[in-house]
């Protein structure tokens, strides 16, 4: 299933459902948002009113005219007030409004990954997933300080600046609003249209340096082996020379939107001064409001500068939140039923396979081709076959971690009639390659049953043959096992996953080659130990080990090509082979090894 951003969606449609999300943090938003128009008409209206008093007064000295001083001077104190603490306000308001945003849109687009794994995010590295998940959310938080706020702050500076003009000098209104609408318009819409293609380059060369940092050390080893480091660093080295080039692109594109403004701004400044100097020679604006006029439209302007920069990272932004819908809007491809799980019945652990098939890809092969197997309750069955046979498939289909076709039955129901967690909660799979979290060995056990006491994490540790190495290790269970367990070997991490798979306690138990990786006398260990474990319960145990398999199941099934082709009597599978001569080649490859 392949998962690819959307660019047919356009930006409005993109900016709507993204509002859409943040409406939880609405009222901070808007509160933000009133703070930052505040705070600026307070600087522009300091700025402009200081002009006018400093003016006023100057005159007044010079010709000995009497003048209301107290009205400015209120102003003046007022608007330094409202500017020092809006803009604290605004800071802090919007910047808390961001971060329970980002906060909220985190947690979201995890609980929508997580139905889609592993089926669906089969095709993304986790360096990909790690970027969608951190680098493309935090990148979000453009669409609310770098563009909303912005926005709106130059939309009412604009307005108010206009009717203050109409006001004083009306013929300054008409080429005000052009430069305005140039500054504040064409600019941000030029550079949003050029900054598309940069942007989007950018946003996928960061991912793929992620990948390719991810898988550089990683594979650290396997580079050094085979000299492979120059090539690898070669590639890092052309990924980020594109990503310069693009950056650079929308470097230029803020620039000169940069230099439009300030343009702007200075014609705008050189019409207030030619058009008022007009009207003050004609009497009819005196020189305290020239000189307020004069420095209203210019910084005015401020307000305004910061909206080609903004829109030319917006194109980034919409490339980076096409790819978070994208992802989150694949479809859950093993969906859970509307209705509650089945009640328990009296066959409620019978497990039935009829025609099952299952591939990975809507065009992949059939891994799994019409199985029929059925594992009744307390029934211990052994699967083997050669690599590739679709032992493993098996697994994920009866867990429904990936959709497949056919008819599966758990006591009597269909399997797609239980949800996930309620028929997982029946199922404890030990997998070929199981995976232990950065946490200590305590918490990657208690991962199965959070509750669980001493004296039941000791139970299963013994069972599973990990009393030796547990009692060895100087913090005990407090030890810390790595990321993906880094820290234990193989064989170490795949005992640890039996003892997890024992402590859930479940009816059914399917391991996946659990002895691979150990030497024979803890292999003979482990089975003794599980034999006592598998009582009263359904297993399924894929194994390519014929030793022990009389003890540990009742019936031997083998698989070729995704098929189930014979299951009879343990006894009679052993049969077919001659121990007495000792001779491997006795053992069919195809089927299984010694």
């Amino acid at each position: 299933m392949s998962i690819q951003a959307s660019s047919t969606e356009g930006s409005f449609a993109v900016l709507r459902r993204l509002h859409g999300l943040m409406r939880e943090q609405r009222g901070w938003m808007v509160f933000g948002a009133a703070l930052a128009v505040l705070s600026t008409l307070s600087g522009i209206g300091l700025l402009a009113v200081s002009g006018y008093f400093i003016t006023s007064m100057a005159l007044v000295g010079a010709g000995g005219a009497a003048i209301n001083y107290y009205t400015p001077s209120a102003l003046i104190r007022l608007f330094a007030i409202l500017r020092t603490g809006g803009r604290y306000g605004e800071r802090l308001v919007t910047h808390e409004a961001t971060l329970r945003m980002l906060a909220r849109l985190r947690v979201w687009l995890f609980a929508r990954l997580v139905p889609l794994a592993p089926a669906a995010l089969g095709e993304l590295r986790s360096a990909e997933l790690f970027s969608r998940l951190r680098a493309d959310v935090d990148a979000l938080e453009h669409a609310y300080l770098g563009v909303l706020i912005p926005m709106l702050v130059a939309t009412v500076v604009m307005v108010v600046v206009v009717v203050v003009s109409l006001i004083y000098l009306p013929w300054l209104a008409l080429p005000l609003l052009l430069l305005f609408l140039f500054g504040g318009g064409l600019l941000p819409a030029w550079a949003l249209r050029q900054g598309r293609v940069p942007g989007a380059t950018v946003v996928a060369c960061n991912e793929t340096l992620l990948a390719l940092a991810a898988d550089g050390l990683r594979g650290r080893a396997e580079l050094a082996l085979y000299g492979a480091e120059k090539a690898h660093a070669d590639r890092l080295a052309a990924v980020v020379a594109r990503q310069r080039r693009a950056q650079r692109r929308i470097d230029r594109l803020q620039a000169l939107g940069s230099a439009g403004v300030m343009l702007s701004a200075q014609l705008a400044a050189v019409s207030a001064l030619l058009l008022g100097l007009s009207a003050l020679r004609g009497g009819l604006l005196g020189g305290p409001d020239l000189v307020m006029l004069a420095l209203l439209v210019p910084a005015a302007f401020e307000a305004i500068a910061p909206l080609p920069e903004a829109w030319t990272q917006l194109a980034s932004t919409l490339v980076s939140a096409r790819r978070v819908f994208a992802l989150a809007d694949t479809p859950v491809p093993v969906p859970e039923p509307s209705q509650p799980s089945p009640s328990p019945s009296i066959r409620q652990h019978d497990l039935s396979l009829r025609g099952l098939r299952l591939r990975y890809g809507a065009n992949g092969p059939w891994v799994l081709d019409g199985v029929d197997l059925d594992l009744p309750q307390g029934r211990h069955i052994a699967l083997v076959g050669a690599s590739g046979a679709g032992k493993s498939s098996l697994i994920g289909a009866l867990t429904r971690l990936y959709p497949s076709e056919g008819s599966v039955t758990l006591g009597g129901s269909a399997l797609d009639a239980w949800h996930g967690d309620d028929l997982r909660a029946r199922i404890g799979v030990v997998e070929q390659r199981p995976y232990l979290f950065d946490a200590s060995l305590r918490d990657n056990l208690r991962l199965a049953r959070p509750d669980a006491t001493a004296e039941q994490l000791d139970h299963v540790i013994e069972q599973a043959q990990l009393s030796d190495y547990v009692t060895g290790l100087p913090q005990g269970l407090r030890t810390w096992v790595g990321e993906d367990g880094i820290r234990v070997s193989g064989g170490e991490a795949r005992r640890i996953a039996i003892a997890r798979a024992l402590l859930a306690d479940p009816p059914i138990l399917l391991l996946d080659e659990p002895a691979e990786g150990l030497d024979a006398g803890t292999v003979a260990d482990l089975y003794a130990a599980l034999r006592a474990a598998m009582v009263g319960r359904s297993v399924l145990l894929i194994t390519h080990r014929l030793g022990g398999l009389a003890d540990m199941v009742d019936e031997v099934a083998t698989m070729r090509d995704g098929q189930i082709v014979d299951c009879i009597p343990v006894a009679d599978y052993l049969a077919r082979f001659d121990f007495s001569r000792g001779n491997e080649a006795s053992f069919p490859v195809s089927t299984c090894c010694w």
